[in-house]
């Protein structure tokens, strides 16, 4: 038995060793991934200890005491915590009702093109604003939307209307910065699924064609099963990112007229932070949030692999 033992160890070792000569080129473009990762990503998680202390731009991490839960339990107690967790959550779950299915019906129009050289056009039309910096779109927003500049209140005036102060009205600023978010990131977003589309058997088409099949059949019974997979783990990622925002959309598109309603995690911890010098207390406030992403992702990835049998892992 012990023999037998050493031999099934010599066997798993040889291969190990032969799995690294086969592929250690391979391993070593992992490098610098990996390095990025240690520098800019594990290394400061350190910094996270700030939030269980009294921190002190003079006396340094090491030297600042230590409070405990005390940032957690002001933060709790915070007047302006609620009205932000709540706008953070609005505002998030606006984004996902409106925006994930954005991308999903994009690439499925998309794949429905059969002028090769249209379909290549439309994709780079539309992949076109990823590239814009949101200080360029929010100045977009502004030009078509100002309520003495704007295009579109120019034509309001030109046909007898009233403008419309659509960046400055608490009840129209959310669902502008939910159009801005889609035409921004919705044509990028069509690559996942365009590149799961690739790998559906064309013969499945042909097939539903002979059986009179129509195009909306075919998309129901083909197209949406094939890809089912990466839209759950699309959803599953998106989930877990719900109390994220971003801060340059928010921050720029905000003002003293609609702060009630658009200030979320991002820009609060900002301005306790680096406004007001509040350095505990804005890293608590970005635990918090990170750890509130952490069980929203283990959770819905554990209730998919409940419901659908697969998840992220």
């Amino acid at each position: 038995m012990r023999d037998e033992t050493l031999r099934l160890r010599d066997i798993r070792r040889k291969r190990r060793i032969a799995y690294w000569k086969n592929n250690w080129v391979l391993h070593m473009f992992l490098i610098p991934g990996m390095l990025f990762f240690i520098v800019f990503r594990y290394i400061p998680m350190y910094g996270i200890t700030i939030a269980f202390k009294d921190f002190s731009i003079v006396k340094g991490i090491w030297n600042s005491p230590w409070v405990g839960l005390k940032q957690f339990q002001y933060l709790w107690k915070s007047r302006d915590f609620w009205r932000v967790l709540r706008n953070s959550l609005e505002i998030s779950l606006l984004r996902m009702v409106c925006g994930f299915p954005a991308p999903l019906l994009l690439a499925l129009m998309l794949n429905e093109m059969r002028s090769r050289k249209y379909k290549r056009t439309m994709q780079t039309i539309l992949y076109l604003p990823h590239f814009l910096s949101w200080v360029i779109v929010v100045g977009l927003l502004y030009n078509l939307l100002s309520p003495t500049t704007g295009i579109l209140n120019y034509f309001r005036r030109a046909s007898g209307q009233i403008p419309i102060p659509y960046l400055t009205d608490a009840s129209r600023i959310r669902g502008v910065m939910v159009l801005a978010d889609i035409w921004k990131g919705a044509g990028w977003g069509t690559i996942v699924y365009m590149a799961s589309m690739t790998a559906i058997d064309p013969n499945l088409y042909e097939a539903a064609m002979i059986d009179g099949a129509s195009r909306l059949k075919r998309i129901w019974y083909i197209t949406l099963p094939c890809i089912s997979s990466t839209i759950v783990v699309l959803l599953i990622l998106r989930t877990g990112s719900l109390m994220s925002n971003g801060f340059e959309e928010i921050y720029l598109l905000q003002n003293s007229m609609t702060i009630d309603v658009m200030e979320v995690f991002e820009v609060y911890s900002y301005t306790v932070g680096l406004k007001e010098g509040r350095y505990s207390f804005s890293t608590a406030v970005g635990l918090f949030t990170s750890l509130v992403g952490c069980v929203l992702l283990f959770g819905t990835n554990t209730l998919s692999r409940k419901v659908r049998g697969y998840g992220l892992w």
